[in-house]
């Protein structure tokens, strides 16, 4: 529970310390004094939404710090222990920094974290009801949460939310593989003459090169083969240097066992040089044979490369690449061929999931119905005490269409009430008035207070739009609420009937001149806390009369109170 709150620099706020017991506390306060400032201060700590409007006029940052016991087995232990944060035994220390560029520093237990997680954690340990959460009551989706949650139907919403992720998913592979093959087909005939082709084609890699290589050889035959024919004689004939080399090693041969030794190594080289003439002497003959006698082979390597650069133009590639867009398409191709079995196989996966999400959302459906009745019958009783003796209470169920299934399965809840006798329920949010939703809310708290895990519950102004015994019963739930469920309630009020069963009091109000004008909160003792009381009771002239009423509410005896506030002074 929230045991303290330090307020620095936040609207009117300068320096704020409270400390908070317990059970119900209420805070009072005139129209205007302050009271929203100190739960949207609270807010910042609670990781709400940080706005540098915020800051006093004149401070640099403002600065809001909750401190909160928990017991050990409270989830918000195990959130420190899984963000690997520092576990105080004691407590759970909140705190945020707004700077005047809106920016914001977030703190658990004096260790620097992300406003997310902050948040995550205020969630955990305070549940704030305003206005807004009212009108949020009348929402559906809220209704549906609702009950899950009496229910205790939180794990199986879960698993139809990851069933429905799941089938969703399968949706959408089969239905890009769908997209995919009906685009493949509008193509594939161009596809198979496109694969045929390159099938013919055969190209691989460095064949341009080589191709091109040859091409040039054969354009120049009549050169080379007039260049060949001179060389063949400048190195065979009988002036050439192959018998050159042959006689000049002969000669040496004769004269080598008179040189002792030292012509062996020249006779080797020139020896050598003869077996290399030799060789270039029939490369060159077998190289003149082939360009001699293949007079039509310049033909077929034009008409091949040109083939190649014209399918390499048509596939955007270059020759190189052609084999590898060869490869690509045929793939595309065998896909194609293959995308029947592939498409039935993922129409299958699809199916199953769709199976999966219908049994985990039967069973979800299945304890939707059987909270509804017991939740009816528990809102029903509380009812009576919120001077609803009158009014109905029912959550409606109805299976909605497969289109409008969704990760929170196919059931529509809906709470629909009757404030009168013999009417027929409707919507909630369209029958009740503010006042009996207000009510209607209270009761809901009161039935799903051990369903939440947050220790403090903060109200709003629950008691907008009743008085007299009305906001009596409404301030009696409240009590009740604290001391039944054990949590921490803090009531934000203007009624005197709802403040005077508080078992701690708290007075907002504003201090100060043209100026400066700052917000102060004080707790009350037992004098002060009549007074304020006859102040809401009476206005801005405290009556004896009024005194004397307070007294009377302060002692148990609100049902005498049975007109407006302002009726009572």
């Amino acid at each position: 529970m929230l045991r303290h709150l330090s307020v620095r620099d936040v609207v009117l706020i300068d320096r704020l310390e409270l400390a908070f017991d317990p059970g119900l506390g209420v805070l009072t306060g005139e129209t205007g004094a302050g009271k929203s400032i100190l739960l949207e201060a609270l807010g910042l700590a609670l990781g709400m939404r940080a706005d540098a409007g915020l800051i006093r006029p004149g401070a640099k940052q403002a600065i809001v710090a909750a401190t909160f016991d928990v017991a050990t087995d409270h989830p918000a232990n195990s959130l420190l222990i899984e963000h690997g944060l520092e576990i105080d035994e004691r407590c759970i220390l909140l705190r945020r920094i707004v700077g005047r560029d809106g920016r914001s520093r977030a703190f658990i237990n004096d260790q620097p974290v992300t406003a997310g997680l902050l948040r995550q954690f205020g969630e955990q340990l305070v549940e704030i009801q305003g206005q807004f959460e009212r009108f949020a009551l009348a929402a559906p989706a809220v209704q549906r949460t609702a009950l899950d949650l009496f229910g205790n139907l939180t794990s199986r919403a879960t698993e139809v939310s990851d069933r429905f992720k799941t089938w969703s998913e399968a949706r959408t592979v089969l239905t890009e593989a769908e997209a995919d093959v009906a685009a493949a087909r509008a193509e594939e005939d161009q596809l198979r003459h496109d694969v045929e082709e390159l099938n013919d084609l055969a190209p691989s890699a460095g064949e341009e090169a080589t191709l091109a290589s040859q091409r040039q050889l054969l354009q120049n035959a009549e050169r080379l083969i007039s260049a060949f024919n001179q060389t063949l004689d400048d190195l065979s004939g009988d002036s050439g240097a192959e018998p050159a080399l042959q006689r000049a090693s002969h000669t040496l041969a004769r004269a080598a066992e008179f040189s002792g030794g030292r012509l062996d190594a020249i006779i080797a080289t020139l020896d050598r040089g003869t077996a290399e003439v030799q060789d270039a002497l029939q490369e060159l003959q077998a190289l003149a044979h082939a360009i001699e006698t293949d007079s039509g082979q310049l033909d077929s390597v034009e008409r091949r490369l040109f083939a190649l650069r014209a399918a390499a133009r048509k596939h955007d590639s270059d020759v190189d690449h052609l084999a590898e867009v060869h490869t690509t398409l045929a793939d595309r191709l065998a896909a194609l061929d293959g995308n029947g079995d592939r498409l039935t196989a993922l129409a299958k996966a699809a199916e199953s999931a769709r199976r999966a999400y219908i049994a985990a959302a039967e069973r979800l459906s299945a304890g939707r119905v059987k909270a509804a009745r017991a939740l009816d019958r528990a809102v029903t009783r509380e009812l009576a005490p919120l001077k609803l003796d009158n009014a109905t209470f029912k959550s409606g169920i109805e299976r909605l269409t497969e289109s409008a299934w969704s990760a929170a399965g196919f059931d529509a809840v809906e709470f629909r009430v009757a404030t009168n006798p013999g009417s027929v329920p409707g919507p909630l949010g369209k029958i009740a008035s503010g006042g009996e939703l207000s009510r209607f809310l209270l009761a809901l708290k009161v039935v799903l207070a051990d369903a939440g895990v947050a220790t403090t519950l903060i109200f709003d102004e629950v008691d907008a739009g009743v008085g007299g015994a009305t906001a009596a019963a409404v301030g009696e739930r409240l009590a009740a609420l604290a001391t039944t469920s054990g949590r921490q309630i803090l009531v934000v009020t203007h009624s005197p009937q709802v403040a005077a069963v508080g078992a701690r009091h708290w007075r907002v109000s504003k201090d100060g001149d043209a100026g400066e004008v700052v917000t102060r909160v004080a707790p009350l003792d037992d004098q002060a806390r009549r007074e304020e009381i006859a102040r809401m009771l009476a206005g801005a002239e405290i009556t004896d009369e009024a005194r004397a009423a307070a007294a009377r509410l302060l002692a148990g005896d609100a049902r005498s109170l049975t007109a407006s506030p302002r009726d009572a002074a």
